[in-house]
């Protein structure tokens, strides 16, 4: 009997290895499967690991409730909110205080930009400005028209603390920039500070300064315009304007910006950012945050999974591939690059006949140089120059039929270039052979019986050519030699206009410009992907 049960002759049994090996499939594929996709699938946005978890600046709760409100209808999407004063949950953001949340939205950018430099935060998204006012009773008279005039009626004023709030720090910064009105005190915050101190109350919050002259704990306070505008104080709350607390706010202009940052310790980016940009959507967030007496930022239209088209001149390409490809999976949009020469590119662009319509005119362009981009300047803004690299003459590898420039009109010397008309590196070629007056001869030469110049309408397919033994040399960028420079001979050439810059910038039509800028920042982290690929990086993050 246990011979029979024994597996003969040390072979496995074929039908109880199929058994295995079919767990094994299916447990990979439940591993696997969820991990697959570069984007999210948004017919179902509430399928994240838990609720999103948003630290919110406490002045903010009631408009950013009403979004979050609507978020979830739209969307089906959960989030737990904390709210704090802005410096307040900056730190505790500091200390591990809290479960890797994934947001935090604050009440001035300079706690948001502070995140950013202590690697709490990667991507910021501008919302709102919002700006102080003296806030009382309503029915109350304040008898005031400037500061020196206020600070003299020994009133019972109720501020937030500077060091827990953004608008006690706006406020401190806004007065110790202005004049004192007694040569007792350095500053007017320093003579505002002495009198709550007597006869007031500092507290954590911009809310409970807004509910101590609600209840007439107070006679005054300082607050958002957006608090008194809320549907929890407008009935009980006046506020006065003094111009001389704005006016006089250009050192700290960010210190007023309402702004939500996504957290580095979030395990759900995607859908963070999903909700950050529905915060900052002109059609969504920003009209709420408007209602309530804000300023709202230039925002992009809101949608879910948004997508943009990029025009990129073909000599970028191996540099800015992954950048758009890790752009994609952690934003959750979609990227058609079409990657072309330059003037094919500039020529498309042309045949649009209304921009405004957006189809088949791009978002954002990436020039091979900026001759390019100058010729199209007026449908583009915010543009910056990424990176360089040069013109070289090359060979197959240890040919001695040329060893300089003027060697290409010679008889018999195969010759590969741009096309001038179709990518820039063919424009800069006609330039600077112009220019050694050699361009003429070339052209004259390329009419001749037997003579070989061709004209290739990307700098991509240039190289290809010499490296085929087509053609005897080739005018290429050196960025396009990328593993290449064993295989041909590279001659440098000492000629003004042989460099060639690539610059990014964004057309003013695109609905998406905010999305374009974080791109952009992602951009600014690539050093070590356009160096890889032989350019010099222009840029600083």
């Amino acid at each position: 009997m246990r011979a029979k049960r024994r597996v003969s002759d040390g072979k496995v049994n074929p039908l109880l290895m199929s058994f295995l090996a079919a767990g094994l499939l299916a447990s990979v594929l439940l591993w696997w499967l969820p991990w697959q996709g570069a984007t999210p699938d948004d017919s179902d946005f509430s399928a994240t690991e838990r609720p999103l978890m948003m630290l919110v600046a406490a002045g903010l709760r009631t408009p950013v409730e009403a979004i979050l409100a609507e978020y979830d209808r739209e969307t089906g999407t959960k989030v737990d909110v904390q709210y704090g004063g802005s410096n307040l949950l900056l730190n505790q953001l500091k200390i591990n205080k809290y479960d890797q949340p994934d947001l935090y939205l604050a009440a001035d950018a300079f706690y948001t930009a502070q995140a950013v430099a202590e690697g709490l935060a990667a991507e910021v998204i501008p919302l709102a400005r919002q700006e102080p006012v003296i806030a009382f009773r309503r029915g109350k008279a304040i008898q005031a028209s400037r500061w020196a005039e206020l600070l003299q009626q020994e009133l019972r004023w109720s501020l937030a603390d500077p060091e827990q709030a953004a608008i006690g720090r706006s406020v401190r910064t806004g007065l110790d920039s202005l004049p004192a009105s007694s040569t007792e005190y350095s500053s007017l915050w320093k003579q505002l500070e002495a009198q709550t101190t007597r006869r007031g109350v500092f507290k954590p919050t911009v809310n409970e300064v807004a509910n101590d002259i609600k209840i007439g704990a107070v006679d005054v306070g300082i607050v958002w315009n957006s608090t008194v505008a809320s549907p929890e104080y407008r009935e009980d709350l006046q506020a006065i304007r003094f111009v001389d607390l704005q006016e006089t706010r250009g050192m700290t202009r960010l210190g007023d910006t309402v702004s939500v940052a996504v957290l580095t310790s979030s395990r759900q980016p995607t859908a963070a950012l999903r909700l950050a940009r529905y915060l900052g959507a002109r059609d969504r967030g920003l009209q709420v945050f408007q209602a309530y007496g804000m300023i709202p930022e230039d925002g992009d239209i809101w949608s879910p999974q948004p997508e943009i088209t990029f025009f990129c001149g073909a000599v970028n390409r191996r540099a800015i591939a992954p950048v758009i490809e890790a752009f994609q999976r952690r934003e959750g949009c979609v990227i058609n690059t079409v990657y072309d020469g330059c003037g094919i590119l500039t020529a498309r662009m042309g045949t649009v006949p209304d921009q405004n319509t957006r189809a088949g005119f791009p978002d954002v362009y990436m020039a091979c140089d900026r001759y390019y981009l100058d010729t199209v300047s007026n449908w583009f803004q915010d543009d910056i120059n990424v990176s360089q690299t040069e013109i070289v003459l090359v060979t197959v590898k240890n040919s001695e039929k040329v060893r300089d420039l003027g060697d290409l009109i010679k008889p018999g010397v195969r010759v590969s270039v741009g096309e001038p008309e179709k990518c820039t590196i063919g424009a800069l070629t006609r330039r600077f052979l112009e220019d050694a007056g050699l361009y003429e001869a070339l052209k004259a030469k390329q009419q001749m019986p037997g003579e070989v110049v061709v004209e290739k309408s990307s700098s991509a397919l240039i190289l290809p050519d010499v490296l085929t033994g087509h053609v005897d040399a080739a005018l290429v960028y050196r960025s396009d030699l990328h593993g290449h420079e064993s295989d041909v001979t590279i001659i440098p050439l000492r000629l003004a206009g042989t460099q060639a810059t690539q610059p990014l910038s964004i057309a003013r039509t695109s609905p998406h410009k905010q999305l374009i800028r974080r791109l952009i920042d992602s951009v600014k982290r690539a050093r070590a992907s356009f160096e890889s690929s032989g350019f010099k990086f222009l840029l600083t993050e």
